[in-house]
């Protein structure tokens, strides 16, 4: 989340800050490169904590066979790999087009759509082709995340104490609220139609799925922290206040 933050806000804030739009030929594809290697990542790392909420809630007896550290090891080495392996595709098959319409990305980072744009000849077609396949396996791992919820809260509704179903619900709704947001604005931002499409909408949207959801997560996260919780109580009391009492004395 932070290097995903990091690879486009600060650039941005430097280019609005010396009112330039400026970026180096290796710097843009560096970013390019980057923004699909860290969130391509991100993507594939919450499918597998989709199958670690699976394996934990359906399968307790199991877990520590199925989700040993070597079995976590390898899955997060493939998740990175996977993300590594889209980000340099993608990469070198865009920056391999010719580009002859101007040199102005219509965004505050290199976004493939936009440098698509730049494009004077149908090798641009490869690189959508490219995109459609990585959207379809993408759809795939939203697909394995959605029945393994089905699987999961299936599971959940026939714990007989409410106390053990909030448990569960507990440890999965940070998850779950992660996958929505970072999948709804990815989706919106790829599969919004034509006619939607504005400079000044695209700017909001890549916005969405490129800053909000690594922005928002670590937050997301932690509210299952203690620590967080307690700092939250001093900072906002009268949000937690116990069942049964008042905090603000209406009248004497």
């Amino acid at each position: 989340d932070l290097g995903s933050i990091s690879t486009t806000v600060p650039k941005s804030m430097a280019n609005s800050l010396r009112d330039t739009r400026a970026i180096s030929y290796s710097g843009c594809a560096a970013q390019l490169f980057l923004v699909i290697f860290l969130l391509g990542a991100e993507y594939s790392l919450l499918t597998v904590m989709a199958y670690d909420r699976y394996v934990a809630i359906c399968k307790p007896l199991h877990y520590g066979t199925l989700m040993g550290s070597r079995a976590c090891v390898k899955m997060a080495a493939s998740a990175w790999a996977s993300g590594f392996l889209n980000a340099v595709l993608h990469t070198a098959n865009t920056f391999s087009i010719p580009l002859c319409q101007g040199n102005t990305v219509d965004q505050f980072f290199c976004e493939i759509p936009q440098i698509l744009k730049l494009s004077c000849s149908d090798s641009y077609l490869r690189e959508a082709g490219l995109l459609v396949v990585s959207m379809c396996l993408g759809f795939g791992c939203f697909i394995f995340i959605v029945l393994s919820y089905v699987q999961i809260f299936t599971a959940v509704l026939r714990i007989p104490s409410e106390q053990g179903r909030h448990k569960a619900f507990s440890m999965c709704l940070p998850h779950l609220a992660v996958v929505s947001l970072f999948v709804s604005t990815g989706m919106f931002a790829y599969l919004k139609p034509p006619s939607l499409s504005s400079p000044a909408l695209d700017l909001v949207v890549a916005v969405l799925y490129s800053v909000v959801p690594p922005a928002v997560n670590p937050l997301i996260y932690s509210m299952r922290n203690k620590e967080l919780k307690e700092a939250l109580r001093k900072v906002i009391p009268w949000t937690f206040v116990s069942s049964g009492k008042i905090a603000i004395a209406l009248h004497k």
